[in-house]
């Protein structure tokens, strides 16, 4: 699809000047590339490979790690139905059944109007409250076919906007570092007192 946008591009250069090492910043730009278009695209890793002086295999590589990172359109909502023990035993599969008849797709498709991407996901860490599954990696716990057709009916309507944004919005508020607080181009080896991020004593007694 597209490379980073102009206003990317210069939040992408803010990203990099915090670490000492350009690679370091290709996870948040890999991050920031998937909230611009809601997939990574190839254009996108060519781009962030240029701007980390990498290669683009180098980004597909570390990307293609993660199951975050999806490497084509997606719909607006991923839900992501937990399949591991735990949630297996309590019902996962009726609940995938159900999701499937219910959106008329099987899991990995997208609904006719590019609302909703199905899949199932290994382990959310949340055995305890199976069966669990994620929309855009915001949990719902214990989960019914019933609470599912709610979810779903909420999602249509628009009343879950404020609480679950488009996938590959990890947040709504941008992490804003004060430049006095950067880890800057000083190479890790060298540093030899605190991180520059953690107060001292005097400034944590203000």
């Amino acid at each position: 699809m597209a490379r980073l946008s102009d206003a990317n591009v210069r939040h992408a250069r803010e990203i990099i000047a915090r670490y000492p090492r350009t690679k370091s910043a290709l996870i948040p730009l890999l991050h920031l590339a998937q909230e611009q278009d809601g997939w990574v695209a190839e254009d996108a890793m060519e781009h962030i490979a240029e701007l980390l002086d990498i290669t683009p295999a180098e980004v597909l590589g570390t990307a293609s790690f993660y199951e975050m990172f999806k490497f084509h359109p997606v719909g607006r909502y991923v839900v992501n139905i937990c399949g591991t023990m735990s949630c297996a035993l309590l019902g996962a599969d009726e609940l995938v059944h159900h999701a499937e008849s219910r959106l008329g797709i099987k899991v990995g498709g997208t609904t006719a109007d590019g609302a909703i991407t199905l899949e199932r996901a290994e382990c959310q860490a949340a055995c305890t409250e199976a069966p669990c599954l994620q929309v855009n990696y915001r949990y719902r716990y214990r989960v019914t076919p019933e609470q599912l057709d709610t979810l779903l009916d909420d999602l249509a309507a628009g009343r879950l906007a404020d609480e679950i944004p488009d996938h590959g919005v990890l947040a709504r508020v941008r992490q804003q570092i004060p430049a006095a607080r950067w880890v800057g181009p000083q190479p890790p080896e060298a540093v030899t007192g605190p991180a520059a991020w953690i107060p001292t004593d005097e400034e944590a007694a203000r």
